[in-house]
């Protein structure tokens, strides 16, 4: 580690000026020995609504640093952060400090655990959105299906009026046979006979030329000849016309 580099970042304190970490961080940062530090890292741009979240950046600095990476730390201090998400922020703070090798770096490093920390509280806004109009999608998907209810096909309907004729014959039956516990053997067999009567709908259903049948049959059953009618009827209309005398002016 050269004496700049360790004098600008952590150790030396020229005419009792704090370093430059020191500055920058003056409630976050604690040293922990000649060679290691500890910086409580908060997000840059915290999310109104969002658990706040808080990381502890320990980073132990070896001889070679910078032209070498420290070795650092994280640990989860205030809000949930899983096991997996630490180990991603740590593979990102090598890489970053990859790309900053023989420059003092653990600004760098502090600055993007601040940016990826908003991110993530970011990330988890828009989650809980999602889900809330997920979840509210659904309850309007749910109040529409039961106040519509369940789309009636032929053969939905043909299942249904099966089942529907099967419940009303129990039904019936049940009526039926409470109606007949008090009756008779004999007013029961005539109740069932009654049953088994043919209605008149039910008759011409069975054989509509019934209802020309009935016009040649006269009230006491006889078949009776429409046309016999309609010839006398004429034959009278000709004698009345030829007992009408005719008068002339020449009488």
């Amino acid at each position: 580690m050269s004496a700049e580099v360790l004098a600008e970042e952590f150790e030396v304190r020229m005419a009792s000026r704090p370093t430059v970490l020191e500055s920058i961080y003056p409630e976050e940062l604690t040293t922990l020995s000649e060679r290691e530090i500890r910086i409580e890292v908060e997000p840059d741009d915290p999310v109104d609504g969002i658990e706040p979240l808080t990381i502890i950046l320990d980073v132990e600095y070896t001889d070679e640093y910078p032209d070498v990476l420290p070795t650092f730390t994280l640990d989860s201090t205030q809000g949930e952060l899983d096991e997996a998400e630490l180990t991603h922020l740590h593979d990102e703070l090598q890489r970053v400090g990859e790309e900053n090798l023989g420059m003092a770096m653990t600004f760098t490093l502090v600055t993007h655990l601040r940016e990826r920390l908003s991110a993530i509280m970011r990330e988890r806004e828009e989650r809980d959105r999602h889900e809330a109009a997920e979840k509210e999608r659904k309850a309007l998907e749910a109040e529409e299906a039961r106040t519509r209810g369940t789309p009636v096909t032929v053969e939905s309907f043909k299942a249904w009026k099966n089942k529907f004729d099967k419940e009303l014959a129990v039904k019936r039956a049940r009526e039926d046979e409470e109606r007949l516990k008090g009756w008779s053997a004999k007013e029961r067999e005539e109740y069932r006979k009654a049953l088994t009567r043919l209605s008149g709908r039910q008759l011409f259903e069975r054989d509509q030329n019934l209802g020309a049948l009935d016009e040649d049959v006269d009230e006491e059953g006889v078949s009776v000849d429409i046309s016999q009618y309609d010839r006398n009827a004429r034959e009278e209309e000709e004698e009345e016309h030829e007992d009408i005398v005719t008068f002339s002016d020449s009488d």
